[in-house]
């Protein structure tokens, strides 16, 4: 959309507020918004002011000033506010016009350029599928003397012999079997459609959803692929759409990878292709699942760089409480074709050539989108521009349930990091391939694994409900 559309858009809508929008670096969107009246042509040339020294892990108070760059291409009619409102998100620029190296969408801006300039290809293309729990009631608490947290769903398991006003109706979701059962053991199917409706009139092409294997209001929607900046904007918007959905319903909704324990957690497989123009490269007939030598190299450099990448899809310490064997947590660095217990599974079942691709299971949706699918993105094309063939370093293809194989077979089988430390630790020594072209910069993998760790401290060194359990009668 131009910027004489959106300004006709603002008119023809009503629209009284415009609201600015850029993303921080763990991935939260922030806001400022103006009167539609004060929004002209000017607006997308000189941008909207704002404090960087605010937001976490952007500038200090002495260079504060920054300035939200509106994207026209990026904007969408908000459906929860009560005055007609456009939502446009934008890109960070210093106030001397410079892009800001710690602007995300910079990032994903650089990540794309530098692919058509390696000649690989002119486009890639990502699509999450990004899981949720919604849950009826949450509350939480990490204090001097105390610290707990409590959530609940009148779907649970553990509710089945709740005693409530007008009785217990029963149909509880089992514990690992929440898998797309029908009603009413799924009490969440209108809520789930409601989401797909205002999210498809945000401009996301909705494929499906249903709920999830957790008990407690696991669900998935799916939205078709797109270029990585775009599907990262998407991403935002469908984030922002799911939590207020489940608001208006007097629910909350939460993509924290791990909120139960004993139960599966939320992940965010991506599915990822190049394409050169019209034409898909991942795909050749003759090849293991359909693969091109090219895509193998890519998942090659998948897995080789894993470690590394899972600080930046994987950035919670909470991540790693869901990525542990027997949960079908993709914790095992090997690929193979429609084995979910693969870190990369490459899909097989009606693809076409087009819809040919690879899908990295292991990240969840702590992640910053631009930042994610920036490294995947530089990992792959290492891989390619390397030519790692990830059957030659060990990664399989192993199309065997992993889980059921014995610690013998088990023992050349990379995993993933135990800890976001661990991930972390492997990030520093281990980020060249995201700084070529300029794409991350040095300064910026700094900034971003100090901030890291110090948020892995401040989890470290605090006292857990369950070390009373062990330790209190000692």
């Amino acid at each position: 959309m131009s910027v004489e559309n959106v300004l006709k858009a603002i008119q023809e809508n009503n629209i009284e507020w415009v609201d600015f929008r850029f993303v921080d670096l763990a991935g939260r969107a922030h806001h400022i918004s103006l009167p539609a009246s004060a929004v002209d042509a000017d607006t997308f040339v000189n941008g909207v002011a704002f404090d960087g020294s605010s937001i976490q892990g952007f500038r200090g108070i002495e260079e504060s000033d920054m300035v939200m760059m509106p994207d026209p291409e990026a904007t969408y009619v908000d459906p929860f506010t009560a005055h007609p409102t456009l939502n446009v998100m934008c890109d960070i620029f210093t106030p001397d016009g410079e892009r800001y190296e710690r602007d995300p969408r910079s990032i994903a801006v650089k990540a794309e350029a530098f692919l058509k300039e390696s000649g690989v290809g002119t486009a890639a293309f990502f699509a999450p599928e990004s899981e949720f729990f919604i849950f009826d009631d949450v509350r939480y608490e990490s204090g001097t003397n105390s610290s707990s947290y409590y959530v609940d769903s009148e779907e649970a398991s553990w509710n089945t012999n709740r005693k409530e006003e007008g009785g217990n109706l029963g149909f509880k979701v089992r514990t690992k079997g929440g898998y797309v059962p029908v009603a009413p053991v799924d009490t969440q199917q209108d809520i789930r459609s409601e989401m797909c409706r205002l999210l498809e009139e945000a401009g996301l092409s909705i494929e499906r959803h249903h709920h999830e294997v957790a008990t407690a209001g696991q669900a998935e929607i799916n939205f078709r692929f797109d270029t990585l900046k775009k599907t990262a904007d998407n991403l935002l918007v469908y984030k922002y759409i799911v939590h207020n959905t489940a608001r208006q319903y007097g629910k909350v909704a939460t993509f924290m990878p791990k909120p139960l324990f004993g139960d599966n957690g939320s992940g965010m497989h991506v599915h990822q292709s190049i394409f050169d123009g019209d034409s898909p490269l991942f795909y050749d007939k003759a090849g293991y699942a359909n693969l091109s030598e090219m895509a193998l190299h890519y998942i090659g450099g998948i897995l080789y760089h894993a470690p590394a990448l899972i600080a930046l899809t994987n950035p919670s310490t909470n991540s790693f409480k869901r990525l542990v064997p027997g949960y079908e947590a993709p914790v095992n660095l090997v690929y193979s074709k429609g084995n979910r217990s693969a870190a990369v599974r490459i899909p097989v079942a009606a693809v076409t050539p087009k819809g040919c691709r690879i899908e990295f299971r292991t990240p969840d949706s702590t992640a910053n989108p631009y930042l994610a699918f920036s490294a995947m993105l530089m990992a792959g094309l290492d891989g390619i521009k390397r030519k790692i063939n990830p059957t030659e370093l060990g990664y399989g293809p192993l199309d065997k349930n992993i889980y059921d194989l014995s610690d013998a077979d088990k023992e050349n089988i990379r995993s993933v990091p135990a800890s976001l430390e661990e991930a972390l630790d492997a990030l520093a020594a281990d980020n060249e391939f995201l700084t070529e072209g300029g794409v991350f910069t040095k300064e910026f993998i700094d900034n971003y694994i100090n901030l890291k760790r110090d948020e892995a401290k401040a989890v470290a060194i605090r006292i857990h409900p369950h070390e009373y359990s062990l330790y209190f009668d000692c």
